[in-house]
């Protein structure tokens, strides 16, 4: 393995050992009183099943619990960050180790993502949350029908290229940054990620060790900061733990075994789920609560 995938592993560990050991630390007494149900791990097997395709977990999740009324928003996003966080250490491992993107383009891309997460939310936190998702929602629209065309052979269709150099390299490490800042304010990552290197060139599954190992450093740094706080429903939490292991397995073994044609496509799906659903919640008069740290 490459000095660079090895730097991105050994950052992955370390994080992933401290979120453990917290975990470990609280466990007990907060575990006896709040246990996970079916509904919980049943949740956690749909949402990270769409994780794993690229469509994100953390919208899903939130329409759910939305849904149910459980947990408290208040807890919403600590849940998402903390129960979700094994789907995203399995879906780094397993895309990392398996698609053979440019490991310097990757390291730089994950490491602008969580850097943008983390400085960013201060200055875009200061921006309004609607009119973000307006103008990304219409952006995404506009990609969507940009790969439908390619797709049908209007235009030239996206490339198969697994890396990037010159000018495309240093825009996608800089525009991640902006993706990852995103992240602090609920903005997904995956479709604007998955469009932006669609749209320089690269093969659709050149994205997915990248979105993965944005979120797979971010979700668990997220989580620590929860911890501390103990603002998390620890029954969620733990039915997303057990349930979406199983359900981004189930979807890892999908996405690797599509042909790229359908991957196109796939791509489509995701990208005007993306814009459809930020075009919704900034004309709507209500909001979801916002998942602070990595959002999918």
């Amino acid at each position: 393995m490459n000095l660079p995938k090895l730097t991105l592993f050994a950052a992955l560990a370390l994080i992933n050992l401290m979120f453990v050991f917290r975990w470990w630390r609280l466990r007990s007494a907060q575990m006896q009183r709040d246990r996970p149900t079916w509904d919980d791990i049943l949740i956690g097997i749909v949402t990270d099943f769409l994780d794993g395709l690229g469509i994100g977990s953390f919208a899903p999740t939130t329409a759910l619990y939305k849904l149910r009324r459980r947990p408290v928003d208040e807890l919403i996003p600590g849940t998402l960050n903390i129960g979700h966080n094994a789907a995203a250490f399995i879906e780094t491992v397993v895309f990392v180790t398996t698609v053979a993107v440019e490991p310097v383009l990757l390291v730089l891309m994950v490491a602008s993502g969580a850097l943008g997460a983390w400085l960013g939310a201060g200055v875009v936190s200061r921006m309004s949350r609607r009119t973000v998702q307006f103008w990304m929602g219409a952006a995404l629209l506009v990609a969507a029908a940009i790969f439908v065309m390619s797709n049908l052979g209007v235009v030239p269709a996206g490339g198969t290229a697994m890396g990037l150099d010159g000018w495309r390299f240093g825009l996608a490490v800089s525009l991640n940054f902006v993706f990852g800042a995103l992240m602090s304010v609920g903005i997904g990552a995956y479709a604007p990620i998955m469009a932006m290197l669609f749209l320089l060139g690269m093969s659709p599954i050149a994205s997915y060790p990248i979105m993965m190992g944005t979120c797979g450093i971010v979700q668990p740094a997220a989580g620590l900061r929860f911890f501390k706080a103990q603002r998390f429903a620890w029954g969620p939490a733990l039915g997303l733990i057990i349930g979406g292991t199983i359900g981004v397995l189930i979807a890892i073994y999908v996405v690797k075994s599509l042909p790229l044609r359908v991957l196109r496509w796939l791509v489509v799906v995701v990208v005007t789920y993306a814009a459809v659903s930020m075009l919704r919640s900034a004309l709507g008069s209500r909001q979801l609560a916002p998942a602070a740290g990595a959002v999918p």
